[in-house]
């Protein structure tokens, strides 16, 4: 079994990689993927456990498919590991979501197991959400507050601690936990808005 904590032992090189593949190295992207491999195996785990049984894709390809994003984004400017791997986080989101959109139109408004969003307390949740209802809400309160929707994104989709949260955004942790519980309450409510529409 893939160690965790196999890309937290060396974030150095993950910066120094990360430097040389903005500089234009794109030899580099191979090294790279060994080093966060694992962490990123990791990530893609603890998101496909939030989706509804009988998904087909698996955590190997949902991390193959974001890597392959996240490299051709010529304009990728990671300052740090932190930042890499909350875009990787960025790029599942998204793939997740264009996922389940694809499943709806086939289905015509299939079937969705949803949860309320304050029932998820941490972001290694393993629980089914309605990932088209979350980010549709969340894309809203990005419009709205976008710090607070970055503190839902590092906490929920990246998996940041509160602490690890406050300093990629360069605030206190007890800034991140305030936005937090703010957040929550209103995509809580958003989302139950959303649902009693449908």
């Amino acid at each position: 079994m893939p160690d965790p904590d196999a890309a937290n032992t060396n974030p150095e090189r993950v910066t120094l990689l990360l430097a040389q593949l903005k500089d234009g190295a794109r030899e580099v992207a191979d090294a790279l993927l060994g080093v966060v491999y694992d962490e990123l195996r990791v990530l893609a785990h603890a998101k496909m456990a939030r989706e509804n049984p009988g998904l087909t894709l698996q955590p190997t390809a949902l991390v193959h498919e974001a890597y392959l994003r996240l490299v051709k984004e010529d304009s990728a400017e990671w300052q740090n590991r932190a930042h890499f791997f909350s875009a990787a986080a960025e790029a599942m989101r998204r793939i997740l979501v264009e996922r389940a959109r694809r499943v709806r139109r086939i289905k015509h408004g299939g079937e969705h197991q949803r949860v309320a969003f304050d029932s998820i307390d941490a972001p290694a949740v393993a629980r089914s959400v309605d990932m088209i209802a979350l980010d549709e809400a969340l894309e809203r309160f990005e419009k709205l507050d976008p710090r607070r929707a970055e503190v839902v994104k590092l906490r929920y989709f990246v998996g940041l601690s509160v602490e690890e949260a406050a300093e990629t955004l360069n605030v206190s942790a007890r800034t991140v936990n305030t936005d937090w519980n703010l957040a929550r309450a209103w995509l809580k409510r958003e989302i139950g808005r959303d649902e009693d529409d449908r």
